[in-house]
C-alpha cells in the first residue's frame, strides 16, 4: 500500500468510513487530520455496526496506531461517549493516540453554535450544532484551548482569563443567555483531563519519525464541497477537507502523500442548507433516500438526495487532487430502470451553459442540470465480487463516470459490509 489520503468528494456521507476501514488493514498508521465530532462514520463488519465520530475507523484492526491529529477539534464529552461505546463492543483502544496540539470544543462553543444558527433564521447554514464552527473560529483568533493546556494548571488559568470573558460576552450581550464561571470551566477541564490522558501522545514527534517510512492512511471528514475555501461557501464546514490539508493536520510532510482516493456515491446527497443543483424532490429522490438509508449518523437528519453530478464531481477531483475513485452504494440503483447523470448546468435566465463548476454559489438558484440518461441494470449487485461479473449497464455507468471525472474507479461498494466490495 502507498501512503494514501481518503477524502469525501461530494458533500460528505459518501461512505468514507468503509473505504478507510478496508484500506486500514494494510496500513500501519491511520491519522484523522481535520474536522470534529460532526463527522459521522458507520462501518458494518460481520453484521455488527460500529459508529464513529472522532476515532479513526481503523481502530477496528489490532496492532494499528490511530492518531487524532492537530487539525482535529475534539469535543471531550463526545469522545468519552464514543470510547465507552467502543469498549462495550470489545474494541481494543490501545492503539488510539491524540495530538496534544488538537483543539478542544468547549461547552460554550456548543451554546454559541446553536444560538447563532437560531439567530440567522432564513440565512442559517444548517450546522450540526456541535460547536465545530465556533471552535475553529477561536483557533484562528488564537483564543482556543489545546489538549496540552489541560495538563498545565498555570497555562490553563492564564488562558481562561483571556478566553472566558470573550466567549461570555458573546453569550450574554449577543444571545442574552447564561455564561460560564471560571470555576465551572476548570472543573470541566479537570474531569476531561483524566479521561483524555491515557490517549494523549506528548511524544508525538518521535511517533511521526517512527512511522514516516511506514504505510500511512490519512482519513478525512466531510467532503470537498464542504471545504471552507473550495466548497459551497458559506454553506460549508469550518475546516479544509481537501487532500492538501492532510499534511497540515497531521504532522507528516506533503511529500509523503502518494495517492488520493476520492469517495463518491453513485448518486449525491447533502445534509443541511446550501445549493444542490441535482437535488430530487420527487419519487426517485425518496426511493434513493430509503434504499440508501440516507439519514445522518451524527444527527439522524434526512439527507437530501440527487442524481450524480459530474460537474461537481470533476471539480472536486481537480481541487481535491483525486488520483483514484471509490464509488459507493452502486447497489441502490439495482431496481432503477433509468438513471441520470448531470453533465452540465444551464442558467435559466440567459441559457448560459456551465461545464465547469461555477464557484459563485449565489447564482445556483438559477441553474438547472443538463442530464444524460442511462438504462439501469435491474439486477442484484450486492453479492458480486468481480467487476466483470457486474451487469453490462452497471459497467457502462461506472465507465461513464470515469470518463466524466477523468479519474479511474478502483473500488466499487455494493453494500455496507466490508465483504461487499469490488476491486479493480
Amino acid at each position: 500500500m502507498k501512503n494514501t489520503v481518503v477524502i469525501g468528494a461530494q458533500w460528505g456521507d459518501e461512505g468514507k468510513a468503509k473505504i478507510t476501514d478496508i484500506l486500514a488493514e494494510d496500513a500501519d498508521f491511520i491519522v484523522r487530520f481535520q474536522g470534529g465530532c460532526n463527522a459521522g462514520h458507520t462501518v458494518v463488519y460481520n453484521n455488527k455496526t460500529y459508529k464513529f465520530h472522532l476515532v479513526p475507523s481503523g481502530i477496528l484492526y489490532k496492532d494499528k496506531v490511530c492518531f487524532l491529529g492537530n487539525g482535529v477539534v475534539i469535543h471531550p464529552e463526545t469522545f468519552e461517549k464514543e470510547i465507552d461505546e467502543l469498549k462495550s463492543q470489545d474494541v481494543d483502544l490501545s492503539g488510539l493516540k491524540i495530538s496534544p496540539l488538537a483543539t478542544l470544543t468547549m461547552p460554550y462553543h456548543i451554546d454559541i453554535d446553536g444560538l447563532s444558527e437560531k439567530a440567522m433564521k432564513s440565512s442559517k447554514i444548517g450546522t450540526t450544532k456541535k460547536g465545530i464552527g465556533p471552535t475553529y473560529s477561536d483557533k484562528i483568533a488564537r483564543i482556543a484551548l489545546k489538549v496540552q493546556d489541560l495538563f498545565c494548571d498555570e497555562t490553563l488559568e492564564q488562558r481562561l482569563d483571556v478566553i472566558l470573558p470573550l466567549n461570555n460576552f458573546i453569550l450574554e450581550k449577543v444571545h442574552n443567555t447564561k455564561t460560564y464561571t471560571k470555576e465551572e470551566v476548570l472543573n470541566y477541564c479537570k474531569k476531561y483531563k483524566q479521561i483524555l490522558e491515557p490517549y494523549v501522545c506528548f511524544d508525538w514527534q518521535n511517533l511521526i519519525r517512527e512511522f514516516k517510512n511506514k504505510k500511512i492512511l490519512f482519513e478525512g471528514a466531510q467532503g470537498v464541497m464542504l471545504d471552507v475555501d473550495w466548497g459551497t461557501y458559506p454553506y460549508v464546514t469550518s475546516s479544509n477537507t481537501i487532500s492538501g490539508y492532510a499534511a497540515c493536520g497531521s504532522g507528516f510532510s506533503v511529500s509523503q502523500i502518494d495517492d488520493v482516493i476520492g469517495v463518491y456515491k453513485a448518486y449525491v446527497t447533502r445534509v443541511g442548507e446550501g445549493p444542490f443543483v441535482t437535488e430530487l424532490l420527487d419519487k426517485d429522490g425518496e426511493t434513493i433516500q430509503q434504499k440508501g438509508n440516507e439519514f445522518g449518523t451524527t444527527t439522524g437528519r434526512k439527507r437530501r438526495t440527487g442524481w450524480f453530478d459530474a460537474v461537481c464531481g470533476k471539480y472536486t477531483a481537480l481541487v481535491g487532487g483525486v488520483t483514484k475513485v471509490a464509488l459507493t452504494k452502486l447497489d441502490v440503483f439495482d431496481d432503477f430502470e433509468k438513471i441520470k447523470i448531470a453533465i452540465a448546468y444551464k442558467d435559466k435566465r440567459d441559457g448560459k451553459l456551465y461545464k465547469d463548476y461555477p464557484t459563485n454559489t449565489f447564482i445556483h438558484k438559477y441553474l438547472e442540470p443538463v442530464y444524460e440518461t442511462y438504462d439501469g441494470w435491474m439486477k442484484k449487485t450486492s453479492d458480486i465480487k468481480d467487476f466483470e461479473d457486474l451487469p453490462k449497464n452497471a459497467k457502462k455507468y461506472i465507465k461513464k463516470i470515469e470518463e466524466l471525472l477523468e479519474v479511474p474507479v478502483c473500488i466499487i461498494s455494493v453494500g455496507a459490509d466490508r465483504t461487499q466490495t469490488i476491486y479493480r
